[in-house]
């Protein structure tokens, strides 16, 4: 399953350059492993321009429980390139 989610400019620029390789999200759309993620940043509300758009991560290791709090998870995501291949 493919999810396009909403990502703040500074958790972008983390992710892009790789010091950020995880999400904390409400579990409303049932993540997997397996599964592809899509970013797209925004700044104030608005889509803004960033080299995260239109890449894709692929959702490696999915942990619910264990401290979080009910109906979130934390997912570990890798670098899926821009086709998800």
């Amino acid at each position: 399953m493919k999810h396009i989610l909403k990502i703040e400019r500074p958790f972008a620029d983390a992710v892009v350059e790789g010091r950020k390789k995880f999400e904390v999200r409400r579990n409303d759309r049932g993540f997997n492993a397996g599964d592809t993620v899509e970013f797209r940043c925004v700044e104030g509300g608005a889509e803004a321009r960033h080299k995260i758009n239109g890449k894709r991560y692929r959702i490696a290791y999915v942990l619910s429980g264990h401290g979080l709090r009910e109906a979130f998870v934390a997912f570990g995501i890798e670098d899926a390139g821009k086709d998800g291949d």
